[in-house]
This record gives structure tokens, sequence and C-alpha cells, in this order.
């Protein structure tokens, strides 16, 4: 039966029953809803900057949030590239690959701030995309790696944000720990028909090879230090 809302006075109006609260400006990716479409929600566009934050100093170790010294965990942030120009590689600090290598121009799409081991940065560390060129980009995966310290990522407590330049941030957290891996597979970026997509993965690996292996980038690895 339908309602005659044109006879309804305003004091006589039903009140809503309460929604379940919905962040507008997050959106969690959990195993259950592991992915987003940037494009959908008009976020592809601009430079996304993607945050790596964690737990430094976990167990009553002394320091604080990001207070990296002797016998804390530091944490890489970094990301595997495949573009359509057949363009793919790495952006670490480890080696000093702070960017990606293409045909598209002088500039980079993915780059990294620098690598703070000094546990002055309060805000972690942060990976960009030049979302400017999307059609360029074939997929992006973005990882870390514990590069000192015990892998324990429980303690570590990692969390990775991605902030587009326009709607909401996105969160994928580092859970489902695995203390005999110290790499972690976090989220693709992979453009589908021109869709550009967010999904988490949270994949656990040995090293870079495994990590490889794991999504099938087919580079070829040699040792690295920075």
């Amino acid at each position: 039966m339908a309602i005659d809302y044109t006879k309804r006075t305003p004091a006589a109006t039903p009140t809503p029953p309460a929604a379940s609260p919905v962040s507008l400006s997050k959106v969690t990716l959990t195993k259950s809803a592991p992915s987003v479409s940037l494009s959908k929600q008009g976020s592809a566009g601009g430079t996304l900057r993607v945050n790596l934050n964690w737990n430094a100093r976990p167990e009553g170790a002394g320091g604080g949030f990001l207070k990296r010294k002797s016998g804390g965990i530091d944490l890489d942030l970094a990301c595997l590239y495949e573009y359509h120009d057949g363009s793919k590689g790495v952006v670490q600090a480890l080696g000093n690959s702070f960017r990606d290598r293409h045909t598209y121009g002088p500039d980079p799409i993915c780059w990294l701030d620098g690598d703070d081991r000094s546990g002055t940065n309060s805000g972690g560390e942060n990976l960009f995309v030049n979302l400017a060129n999307v059609a360029g980009i074939k997929r992006i995966l973005v990882f870390a790696f514990i590069y000192e310290g015990v892998a324990n990522w429980a303690a570590a407590d990692g969390v990775v944000t991605l902030y587009p330049a326009s709607g909401p941030e996105i969160e994928v957290r580092l859970d489902e720990h695995n203390p005999r891996s110290p790499m972690c597979g976090i989220a693709m970026l992979e453009n589908v028909g021109g869709e550009l997509t967010v999904r988490r993965e949270i994949t656990y690996v040995k090293g870079h090879p495994d990590l490889d292996k794991a999504f099938g980038w087919g580079l070829r690895w040699a040792a690295g230090r920075k």
C-alpha cells in the first residue's frame, strides 16, 4: 500500500529507523569486502598518496609510535609496477630505486618520498602514484617488508592508507599475521577496461622472489642494500 505524503503534516511524519553508521571519509577493505573502484567513486585522478604507518617500538621496548631505535622494527613501503608500455619494475628504498622508469615522459608515475630510518617522521612512509595517466597503468602492487627487527607483524600493527586527491581514504590493515614471513603484499591497484580498482591482498611471503612468483610479475632479482 502506498503512502500519500501530500496529506501528511510535519508533526505526523514518522521517525526513520536508525541506520548503521557509514563513514563517508574512509573505506576499510576487509576479507569480506576486499575491493573498491576509484573510477566509480570519482577518485581516479590527481596524485594518490599511499601511507604506511606502524608501531616501531612494540611490547614496552621504549620510545613511542614511529620511534625507531636499536631493537625496534623498521618497515619499508614499496611497490611493484607494470605499465601498458611494457615497463615493469620495483620502487623501493632498497637499491635506491625511489622512482619508476617508463616511456610516457620524464616524470614518474610511482615514486617514494624517501626512507625515514631516524624515527623523526611521525607520518610514516609515503608512496605517490600520479593518476593523471591512468590509461598507462596496468597494475601496481603495494607491499611492505621488515628491513630491521624481528618479523613480528602483530606487534608492528601496520596499516596502509590510500589518500586519493578526491573521495574517501581507503584503509588496509596488515592483519592475518605470519611471523615467519617478513614481507607482505598489501594492495593491488589494477586498471581493467579503463576502470581503476584497489583490491586488498594481504599475502605474506619470505622475500622479493616469492612476492614476484605469487603475483606473476616476471622480474629477475639480485641482492640489494641501502
